[in-house]
């Protein structure tokens, strides 16, 4: 069923609507996508003109020849007749403020030089607003994380459009970043390539962030002593690269090249190598550069044969993008950007959607933190996303398409040439993890519009539970509770008014989820926020509506009983129908927590995580 139908039922049957009415709140209040426009569209008649003549807009005739004494001033042309070259753009995300883009610096540098030996002309620019989920984590600034896609999606509008040129490479690595480039692809639709940095390696005794953030709440429950913590602080992250697990970031670099907008190894191609693994001394992986060339040869192909981010990006590709992230176990963030990516494209995908795929996927690879000793580079020795691909294709269940467009031909070649499940990181057949996917969508009367669960990183025992609410308005309420220790056994941990709208900016929840596992804790976390890819556990996040758009999560008081079927994908408050009318009837007005600034602005456009978190276009 359509999940804004099931949300639209849900709301009549508890007697707060009528049908009509309850319709009209559908589209107006907790819209599912009634703002998409049709991929015919052109953005704007100045992207319109680029799509019809690139570069040449600033490159041709004696009117535009001021321009081309800037570009001589800039050391982008030699000589006015090199204005007859293509001009390619890199985009970077270059930080210090990120370890997975400390070396983009120097991955950028590369590709500048590899363009220029190929005969194009480079624009270089760097985007700002990138931001660090992991030093972001656990204060205000958090709230900037989300939203910080769509700046960087405008960012890269913005120079394109102020800056035409024949085709643009991004280069990321983290979080927002990638989704941010990967929706400027196809929002803008002129040849594209997204290029990442790599995953991290693993630090001392396959430590990595969520091995900090878990000794955080062992520190805490007296199982660590304070030096134990700060020496595992100082050994986990060392190498520069994306954070070392299955978290967001190298989830979407992952479902990039499932998608077809990156090249195969993207994902897993690890940033560094070790010089000396005892004195944790590195260096940058030689494979990147090796990637770097390899991008410079995509780019012109799909530059001659004129193949647009549209074309790649379908409801098809899409699938199997969501086939692979059910095969890994990905992020939770991974159903709000490619539901974003779908949305910018056009593509109506309903949430639901997820479910049915679930079902024909088997979940035949573990990484940190469903799997802690497992990371990104062992998932690259033995074969990389080809090779989890190959294992899904070759069961014959999942309806996984190879033929699809992709940025170097289709899938099929990569894939079938790619080695067999080892049997140990990719395990098939009887050793699959489950015969179902590693993600799921729950619906109840507590999320009629779908709440999100990492099953794979759910214990068994944890799939079935019914526990008492403990209502918290803020992270930070939650994670003091936690901390000392009044949440128990048997509770479930009811985090509200975090939403896109609620929070704002739907801060991710690293920090109560790894206390709640570090400290032993046999408790359940649901939210209408988000959670760290890093999350395991029984954490139920993006649960839609919001309480700040008057989701039926808003009404849960402390003690009310709450049960959730991980495996028959429910989550109901048991609560009767009248019950939940009349708490509905009496909440107050939502008044945002922020109003002023960027933020202010974010929180009156955003909807829902159940539409990907998007921003309406009004």
């Amino acid at each position: 069923m359509n999940s804004c139908l099931l949300g639209c039922q849900t709301l009549e049957v508890v007697g707060l609507y009528s049908r009509e009415e309850v319709l009209l709140y559908s589209f107006y209040i907790i819209p599912y996508y009634p703002f998409s426009m049709s991929i015919s569209e052109p953005l704007n008649p100045g992207f319109e003109a680029i799509q019809k003549r690139g570069s040449r807009i600033v490159a041709e005739g004696n009117h535009m020849l001021p321009a081309a004494s800037l570009m001589i001033a800039a050391g982008v042309l030699e000589k006015i007749s090199d204005r007859e070259k293509p001009f390619i753009t890199i985009i970077n995300s270059y930080t210090t403020q990120i370890p997975g883009h400390v070396h983009l610096d120097k991955l950028g540098e590369l590709l500048v030089k590899v363009l220029k030996n190929k005969g194009y002309n480079v624009w270089y620019a760097n985007i700002g607003g990138a931001v660090d989920d992991g030093i972001a984590m656990g204060h205000f600034g958090m709230k900037y994380s989300l939203p910080s896609r769509e700046l960087i999606a405008d960012q890269i509008e913005t120079i394109v459009g102020a800056h035409p040129c024949d085709a643009w490479i991004g280069i990321g690595n983290c979080d927002k970043i990638v989704p941010g480039m990967l929706n400027a692809m196809v929002r803008l639709n002129i040849p594209s390539l997204y290029v990442s940095g790599g995953p991290m390696l693993a630090g001392k005794n396959k430590s990595d962030l969520i091995t900090v953030f878990e000794g955080v709440g062992k520190q805490s429950a007296g199982q660590m002593s304070e030096m134990q913590l700060q020496e595992l602080a100082e050994s986990a992250c060392k190498t520069c690269g994306s954070c070392a697990g299955m978290f967001t970031a190298n989830s979407m670099n992952c479902l990039a090249e499932a998608i077809g907008l990156a090249m195969p190894g993207n994902g897993t191609i690890p940033a560094a190598i070790w010089v000396d693994k005892s004195k944790q001394t590195w260096e940058i992986n030689p494979e990147r550069a090796e990637f770097i060339e390899k991008a410079g040869e995509t780019i012109g192909y799909l530059l001659k044969n004129k193949i647009l981010p549209r074309d790649i990006v379908t409801k098809e590709s899409i699938d199997n993008a969501f086939i692979l992230d059910l095969a890994m176990g990905g992020s939770t963030n991974t159903v709000l950007h490619t539901l974003a990516l779908a949305h910018e494209a056009g593509i109506v995908y309903p949430l639901e959607e997820l479910n049915r795929l679930s079902d024909l996927t088997s979940n035949i690879c573990k990484v940190s933190p469903s799997r802690p000793d497992v990371h990104l580079e062992d998932v690259h020795r033995v074969g990389g996303i080809s090779a989890i691909l190959k294992a899904i294709y070759e069961e014959g269940r999942a309806p996984l398409n190879l033929d699809l467009p992709t940025c170097v031909g289709t899938l099929r070649e990569n894939v079938l040439s790619a080695p067999k499940a080892d049997q140990d990181v990719i395990r098939t057949g009887e050793k699959a993890f489950s015969k179902t996917g590693g993600l799921a969508v729950l619906y109840g009367n507590i999320a009629p519009q779908g709440g999100v669960v990492k099953i794979a990183g759910v214990e068994p025992e944890m799939m079935q539970f019914r526990g008492t609410a403990k209502v918290y308005h803020s992270q930070e309420e939650a994670m003091d509770a936690i901390l000392k220790g009044k949440i128990v056994d048997n509770d479930v941990v009811v985090l509200k008014y975090e939403g896109p709208k609620g929070g704002p900016g739907m801060q991710e929840m690293l920090s109560p989820t790894s206390a709640i596992k570090g400290r032993g804790i046999k408790a359940a976390l649901i939210t209408d926020g988000r959670f760290s890819g890093g999350t395991r556990g029984l954490c139920i996040g993006h649960i839609s509506p919001e309480a700040a758009a008057g989701g039926p999560i808003a009404v849960i008081e402390e003690g009310d009983l709450i049960e959730i079927d991980a495996e028959k994908r429910t989550i109901n408050v048991q609560l009767a129908d009248e019950e939940i009318t009349r708490r509905l009837e009496a909440l107050p007005i939502f008044e945002p927590k922020v109003k002023r600034g960027w933020l202010g602005r974010y929180t009156q456009h955003v909807q829902s995580a159940n539409t990907g978190a998007v921003m309406d276009n009004t």
